[in-house]
């Protein structure tokens, strides 16, 4: 799992979730996290079935949030999981060997709590966003930083970020910035894309 641009997609943005995956793809995005609160489990296994094969063949990682099942039975790269959404110790022992498993983590204190079996955490967010209304309050680049700081596994940073964040996301030590808006509400996502890859390499 490597790269600076994590996507996450938006079931309400304007541009269906292939599209947003496929452009983001285009643009050098290399882990995709399908993410719909509302598919029924029968129609997010399908487009994860649907996404999987093409997305493994172009060396990207295919991250399932929250659906566990869903993630197992389709032979997902992964599963995302947030504070309310279980133990991921007993999470971790429901997982195949090798799938990856993705934190959400809001504090400093929830990161010192990691636990082992743990691939990668998503900290945040950084700023308030309307991609998550019922978010946690944000922790700004400081709190990221020390979040980093706190946990011995890789970061991405997620909340708020655009491209000119780049310098301050990577100076806090995070290996990457996961985001939702600013790719798939884009005129052009694929561009957009290729913006927040640029200004990290950049960075």
């Amino acid at each position: 799992m490597n790269g600076a641009v994590y996507l996450v997609t938006d079931p309400d943005a304007p541009l269906p979730v292939v599209n947003q995956v496929r452009a983001a793809v285009r643009g050098g995005a290399t882990v995709i996290q399908i993410r719909d609160k509302r598919a029924t489990d029968t129609e997010f296994a399908a487009l994860v079935t649907m996404l999987l094969p093409e997305l493994s063949a172009g060396g990207v990682t295919l991250i399932v949030n929250d659906r566990i099942d869903v993630a197992v039975a389709t032979g997902a790269h992964g599963v995302h999981i947030g504070q309310g959404d279980g133990d991921p110790v007993a999470i971790r022992t429901q997982l195949p060997h090798g799938m990856l498993l993705g934190l959400s983590i809001e504090t400093v204190e929830q990161a010192r709590r990691v636990p082992a079996g743990v691939d990668y955490i998503g900290a945040g967010p950084v700023r308030a966003t309307a991609t998550k209304p019922d978010h946690a309050p944000p922790i700004g680049f400081d709190g990221l930083a020390q979040i980093v700081s706190a946990v011995r596994v890789p970061t991405y940073a997620i909340g708020g970020l655009t491209p000119a964040d780049a310098p301050r996301v990577k100076a806090a030590g995070a290996i990457g910035m996961a985001v939702v808006s600013t790719i798939t509400r884009a005129t052009d996502p694929e561009a957009a894309t290729r913006a927040l890859i640029a200004t990290w390499e950049q960075a």
